[in-house]
């Protein structure tokens, strides 16, 4: 669930929650005010039954009770009547007085055909009733007297202060308080829900992120950031961590870059330092007057001539790779047939190979056609690195090259391997690292630079192909190129 509709989700229902509760307490209003609740008017007759009437009321009932049992003809007179009726209608009551089953007086209000059928019957001896009636759809608690007029013996007289109620509207003006706390502390615990929903899912994840970019600010790139749901927070967390990762990764490998460029220097100082001092020793025997014959000073400028290739190539191999490594070196790509590209190749190095006693063993079929997208001449570099590679370390006789081709899915398989005295396997992942030669010591006896494996891999990366070794100490070594095979509908 995301957290766009997670707040949309939270914030409905808080408004859902208030307009319900604001809508009840607008209708219990709007009833107590305008209607009545049948339902519930029994809960307040007894209420009703025994405090009818308010004290001011009841002060004017208790003045009509004196008048009717001392002077009851009074009762009779309208205007003295209308005047307690007034004195009432000040305080929301009303007055009907009855003789036999004559209504002699009636507020305004309550004339209506039938009344006299509707009030309860005379009961003579009941000094005090007070209780509650209906008359007709309407609700009264009311206050009677009955007194007998002293001027007919069957006179039958009775009093009645009335207040009409509404049950509804007395249950609405108790529980109005109530359900106004509740509506308050309904707002103020979903308020505090949502925050506290708010402060777990989005502040706190915030948080960590900002404590994230200050500890990276600061240097350290240590801090890992664990996500806490898939929703925007969470997918931030978990891009902002990625990047935290790549940025790691990316100052170890520049420290390991500026590791490697010390070693390069220190290497490059070693490996020119060497011919240098060779060719230094050899120019100065020369000018010494040490080569005195013509058989001598031949041999002193060919051994200054060998040293200065050295460091030609040296320095050739170093621009080349450093190209790799900016992308400035250009491909020019062409479509090769391995097989043939590899017998060719080698079989410019027939001399060389006779000249060191080696011997080429092919285990490829001849029906076997693959064909590759590749740079021809660096290609044939690696290919050339490699067969050189295995020579040099070949020291004991057979000295065998076995040069291997194979399909293997949509990659086409080079294998060149050779049955020297193999690598350490302490060694093998490193052989493919600039200057590496699998020595203890960078003996100037170990021909090479060290660059030709890691050229190789410059070259079949550039290719978008692989390379890799496989050996074993005193089984010799093998070689592999991975290319993808391309197709003719390509």
């Amino acid at each position: 669930m995301s957290i766009r509709f997670r707040l949309l989700l939270s914030f409905s229902s808080v408004v859902i929650v208030s307009v319900i509760l604001f809508v009840a307490a607008a209708y219990l209003l709007s009833v107590a005010v305008t209607g009545d609740f049948r339902s519930i008017s029994s809960f307040y007759r007894i209420h009703y039954s025994l405090h009818p009437l308010s004290d001011e009321e009841e002060s004017i009932f208790l003045d009509l009770k004196y008048m009717a049992k001392h002077d009851p003809a009074q009762l009779r007179d309208a205007d003295i009547l209308e005047s307690y009726d007034f004195q009432l209608k000040m305080v929301q009551a009303s007055l009907i007085v009855r003789e036999n089953d004559r209504i002699v007086y009636a507020t305004p209000t309550l004339r209506e055909d039938g009344l006299e059928k509707l009030l309860p019957p005379y009961e003579m001896g009941n000094y005090g009733i007070r209780n509650t009636m209906n008359l007709g759809s309407r609700f009264f608690s009311y206050a009677k007297f009955d007194f007998a007029f002293p001027d007919e013996a069957e006179g039958k007289g009775s009093i009645y202060v009335l207040r009409e109620r509404s049950p509804f509207a007395e249950l609405v003006r108790t529980l109005l308080p109530i359900l106004i706390a509740v509506f308050v502390a309904v707002l103020l615990l979903t308020g505090l829900l949502l925050y506290r929903y708010v402060t777990r899912k989005i502040v706190k994840p915030l948080d960590e992120l900002r404590r994230s970019a200050e500890l990276i600010k600061e240097g350290n790139l240590t801090y890992r950031l664990k996500p806490q749901s898939g929703d925007e927070v969470g997918q931030l967390v978990m891009s902002f961590e990625a990047m935290r990762a790549k940025l790691d990764e990316s100052v170890q490998l520049q420290l390991r870059y500026e590791e490697n460029r010390k070693g390069l220097i220190s290497n490059i100082s070693h490996d020119l330092r060497t011919p240098i001092t060779t060719i230094k020793g050899y120019a100065e025997g020369i000018r010494d007057g040490v080569t005195n014959t013509e058989e001598k000073l031949k041999r002193y400028v060919d051994a200054i001539h060998t040293r200065a290739s050295d460091m030609e190539r040296l320095v050739d191999e170093l621009l080349f790779i450093s190209k790799l490594d900016l992308n400035k070196e250009p491909y020019s790509f062409e479509r090769l047939e391995l097989g043939a590209f590899l017998r060719r190749t080698l079989g410019e190095m027939a001399i060389e190979l006779e000249q060191r006693n080696v011997s080429l063993v092919w285990e490829m079929e001849e029906s076997l056609l693959l064909h590759v997208l590749a740079d021809r001449e660096k290609l044939r570099r690696v290919i050339v690195n490699l067969a050189d590679n295995g020579m040099k370390y070949m020291k004991d006789d057979p000295k065998i090259l076995t040069i291997g081709m194979e399909e293997s899915g949509e990659h086409a398989i080079i294998r060149i391997s050779d049955n020297g005295p193999g690598i350490d396997a302490e060694a093998l992942p490193h052989i493919f690292e600039r200057f590496y030669r699998g020595e203890p010591s960078r003996s100037p006896n170990t021909p090479g630079s060290g660059l030709g494996l890691a050229i190789a891999k410059g070259i079949m990366d550039g290719h978008g192909g692989q390379i890799w070794a496989e050996s074993a100490s005193g089984r010799g070594t093998a070689v592999f190129l991975s290319l993808r095979i391309h197709t003719e509908h390509l």
